[in-house]
């Protein structure tokens, strides 16, 4: 009996060991600290009814939701799957925890007189007795780990249920800063602007232009004046513009997609709804649906370079206005998922969060150049 207890404890022993190495560093925290992000970003959602520039806040507010609700679905996956995981260690050890119980009661209820007796006689008798005294340290840590793990579920599970409506919240905030940014950015007068876009002159350059470079090309045909100069010069940023939405490269410039087709740009996943600014102070040298391409924004940080967007769901801003930088230009497309579609762990890793997708061209004196001369995407977004 006291081989078994022994070879038993130390099974076990083995097992927390192993799981405590494997076990996150500390999901719950990551869920506060989300929630706290949350709730920060709602302060800001009331403050900025009422700021003078509401373009700003409001901007600065949606930022502020994508964050939190970023850390908060990474928080809650991770609460969520250690949760599970202490669950099945538990679940897996309950019969050897029940042989543990077991040996346990034997020795509770066991006369003295019989545990001191070994059928090897005195020598086996005091080997017991030392094997013993080595074993019962060992059940009452295990025992003490056991009643820790069953903490930390009931833990996890009471932040989960409070992040989770703190989530539900901020999907809800989140999409009402969306609908007073794009109201306030309608409403937004002031604005320097080089030039007057020409309706007419637009059209006619979409309908006779079947490429991108084309297009590209007659851009300063569809101005109804001439277009004001200007000296911008943002070369001391080359290879440290910042991406203008968060996201991952999908592809770079050269690569074949799933369709098999190459381009001269870059393909960002990204989340649904999520918003597009520009990364530089930059004129809106065009906007709106072009082409194959879906909507459109091309941005001219400085003459003769172009930032061309497409794949946008909505764009902002009027064509001939000079933006600052961080002025939102637009939101990709999609739907933002619900609360139990961000909870599940079934696409966990997957990458299906990212669903919508942003190309990214830059051209240079006429010609396309490698997006990441210009952009940098060391950090994923």
């Amino acid at each position: 009996m006291m081989l078994r207890l022994a070879f038993t404890v130390a099974l076990l022993w083995a097992e927390l060991w192993t799981g405590a190495a494997m076990a996150e560093s500390d999901p719950a925290g990551d869920a506060r600290a989300a929630s706290q992000q949350l709730q920060a970003a709602s302060a800001l959602l009331d403050e900025a009814q009422s700021a003078r520039n509401r373009v700003r806040a409001l901007t600065e507010t949606v930022r502020a939701y994508e964050s939190g609700l970023a850390a908060m679905r990474e928080g809650l996956r991770r609460t969520t799957a250690r949760e599970a995981r202490l669950g099945r260690q538990l679940k897996a050890r309950q019969d050897e925890i029940s042989q543990l119980l077991g040996v346990l009661q034997t020795i509770e209820f066991a006369p003295p007189p019989v545990l001191l007796l070994h059928p090897a006689g005195p020598q086996g008798s005091a080997r017991a007795a030392m094997m013993l005294a080595e074993v019962t340290p060992a059940l009452t840590a295990r025992a003490a780990t056991l009643r820790q793990d069953l903490e930390e579920i009931r833990d996890l599970r009471q932040i989960r249920q409070a992040a989770t409506k703190t989530l539900e919240k901020g999907l809800a905030g989140v999409q009402q800063a969306r609908a007073g940014l794009s109201k306030a950015i309608a409403d937004r007068t002031g604005l320097p602007r080089r030039f007057a876009e020409d309706p007419v002159r637009t059209a006619i350059l979409i309908s006779s232009a079947d490429t991108l470079e084309a297009f590209a090309e007659g851009l300063g045909n569809i101005a109804g004046d001439d277009i004001a100069g200007t000296n911008a010069d943002i070369s001391d940023l080359k290879g440290r513009v910042p991406l203008p939405v968060q996201g991952i490269v999908l592809h770079r410039a050269g690569e074949a997609d799933a369709a098999g087709i190459k381009r001269d740009g870059i393909i960002l996943a990204t989340r649904p709804r999520a918003l597009v600014s520009t990364p530089t102070a930059a004129t809106i040298r065009y906007r709106g649906p072009l082409l194959d391409l879906g909507n459109v924004m091309i941005l001219e940080p400085q003459p003769g370079l172009l930032f061309v967007l497409s794949g946008l769901s909505e764009v902002f801003g009027e064509t001939g206005q000079v933006l600052p930088q961080g002025s939102p230009v637009g939101l990709m497309g999609g739907t933002a998922p619900q609360s139990g579609a961000i909870l599940s762990l079934s696409g966990e890793g997957t990458g299906t969060e990212r669903s919508e997708t942003l190309y990214i061209e830059v051209r240079e004196g006429g010609s396309p150049v490698n997006p990441l001369t210009w952009f940098q995407t060391d950090k994923d977004g």
